[in-house]
């Protein structure tokens, strides 16, 4: 069956257009007009990857991206007003996996598309992420360190899981506290305190489990998970 795709946006005629492309292309299509519509399709119809625009009522992209990155791993194209580097390092710091921006050539979308379903498995992304010791099932919300004598369950709050699993899609790179609240904690006001503290929770957890070393702080910059231990 031809992968899924939920278009979220309120322009009429250009998703009308970006649709009868789509289609044409072999996708199977699924629209919202508002970023609660658009949140309420994902969640019964599981669409292999979504396009969100920026500006949408009700909820905004931003909103829906956020809360489609807490639930799972869909792949997840914003499309925004403007081509600016800022738009588009925030798209990914929230964990969008590209931006485009308007206006655009419906070719651009379809290519976008294709390439981001080829990387992860045409439409489904990896369930689970392994760094050195570290296991990390993203489904099942279950994180394990691999020792001689099998797996030891990492007992993790939901917080805590996020950031681990944040942070494991590309270990050695040195995380902000801002892009993890970004991140975790999308249009939420959170402390960067707070974050110091799960972190501290979740360093003592990996610490326990022998795995000593896998998360280390960065003085001055953030975070940082290493490969090996």
């Amino acid at each position: 069956m031809s992968s899924l795709i939920l278009i979220a946006d309120d322009a009429a005629e250009g998703v009308e257009i970006l649709d009868a492309a789509l289609r044409r292309d072999g996708f199977r299509t699924v629209v919202a007009a508002d970023g609660q519509q658009a949140a309420d399709l994902h969640a019964s119809l599981k669409p292999d990857l979504a396009l969100l625009s920026v500006r949408l009522p009700v909820r905004d992209g931003w909103d829906v991206l956020g809360e489609l990155r807490r639930r799972g791993e869909t792949p997840v194209i914003m499309v925004g007003e403007r081509d600016e580097a800022t738009d588009k390092l925030q798209a990914l710091r929230i964990g969008a996996d590209d931006y485009i921006a308007k206006p655009f050539k419906p070719a651009e979308v379809t290519a976008s598309i294709q390439t981001i379903l080829r990387r992860s498995g045409d439409g489904r992304a990896a369930k689970t992420l392994r760094v050195g010791l570290l296991e990390v099932q993203l489904e099942n919300y279950l994180a394990a360190i691999l020792t001689p004598s099998g797996k030891r369950r990492l007992d993790l709050t939901l917080t805590e899981f996020r950031i681990l699993a944040h942070m494991a899609r590309t270990p050695l790179r040195v995380f902000s506290r801002s892009e993890i609240m970004q991140a975790c904690f999308p249009n939420q006001a959170v402390l960067e305190r707070t974050i110091d503290s799960h972190v501290s929770h979740l360093r003592r957890k990996l610490d326990a489990a022998d795995a000593a070393g896998l998360l280390t702080n960065v003085r001055g910059v953030g975070y940082r998970l290493e490969a090996e231990v």
